[in-house]
């Protein structure tokens, strides 16, 4: 109990010992988004393996959508920086990814990614073919007893086996999971190739409030407060990404937290999501993510959504002005 209120009056004495500005949000604006192709290379992603599929390649779906992605966020916000991690079919480790976000600063991170699942077998006859067997007899008994193998034919059905496509199909939304924060903490307070000093603070008007050490106990409070915004924040746009979703009529399958975490979205020092844009094992859905319609209507989509979010932003910035 001791340790848990010494942990507690420091994180609230940290918070006094800064200027009140700090956590302001009133010059706050959106100005980098980063938008990553997931997969790439020599790691294919998920591969369409069902009958009948496009064998299309998550990876090859994901620069699709990205880049069609990066180019309608030019178009509608060309006052913003937006970059891509990747614009070709390279290998990139996600460490390699979080570090062009986070050198960068970006203020969004945004994932896109296909979905699959465990595949069914099926099998059919194609056919028959005549096989022979052996009938086992016995004769005599005791040491007299002697075994009999009479030889017989019979028709039997020949199979093939396939894989089935998955039922599951729809556009999902996952942004780093709670019990994650230390992970994002980590993100936050760890130089990963570059000074803690270019960790920018979000009042942005006091630049001596923007050298600090982030491991130091008033730093690490600061990053606790950091990582709870930036999991706000991504739920707030993932939540906005799937109402954009069901406004096309497919199916949108909500804001999810993955148990085991997802690396690259916790590693990244701003707000991130991924978006699962359809599931690459499910026909109509692959037909989809391969369609130049497709491709198109899902980068408007979460365009909308990042325009909302920034609407959204700014008013809050500027009530909050309002309110100093």
């Amino acid at each position: 109990m001791i340790k848990y209120i010494s942990k507690t009056l420091l994180f609230f004495t940290a918070l006094n010992s800064f200027n009140p500005t700090l956590f302001a949000q009133t010059v706050k604006k959106l100005k980098t988004i980063v938008v990553d192709a997931g997969h790439g290379g020599t790691d294919y992603g998920a591969v369409g393996q069902y009958e009948h599929s496009l064998r299309s390649n998550e990876k090859d779906v994901t620069l699709g959508i990205s880049l069609k992605l990066v180019d309608e966020l030019k178009k509608q916000m060309p006052d913003l920086n937006i970059i891509p991690t990747r614009t070709s079919d390279i290998y990139q480790d996600p460490r390699e990814k979080a570090n062009i976000a986070n050198e960068n600063k970006g203020d969004l991170f945004i994932c896109i990614h296909a979905d699959s699942g465990p595949l069914q077998t099926g099998r059919r006859q194609v056919g028959s073919h005549t096989v022979t067997r052996y009938k086992i007899t016995y004769k005599g008994k005791g040491r007299r007893k002697k075994k009999i193998s009479t030889p017989y034919t019979t028709v039997e059905p020949l199979y093939e086996y396939y894989k089935l496509p998955i039922a599951r199909n729809g556009t999902s939304v996952w942004i780093f999971a709670a019990h994650k924060t230390s992970d994002k903490l980590k993100a936050i307070m760890s130089e990963s190739g570059q000074n803690e000093s270019e960790f920018e603070i979000e009042s942005g008007t006091d630049s001596t409030l923007n050298n600090f050490d982030f491991n130091s106990p008033e730093g690490r409070a600061i990053a606790q407060v950091y990582a709870k915004r930036y999991q706000e924040k991504s739920d707030w746009l993932a939540r906005l990404v799937n109402d954009e979703i069901e406004k096309t009529g497919r199916p949108a399958l909500g804001v999810n937290q993955r148990q085991k975490g997802i690396w690259v979205l916790q590693a990244t020092k701003m707000p991130s999501i991924l978006i699962e844009t359809g599931f690459i094992n499910n026909q109509a859905d692959e037909n989809y993510l391969n369609s130049e319609a497709g491709q198109t209507e899902l980068a408007k989509v979460i365009t909308n959504a990042v325009l909302k979010y920034k609407t959204q932003l700014e008013n809050n910035n500027n009530q909050s002005t309002a309110a100093q």
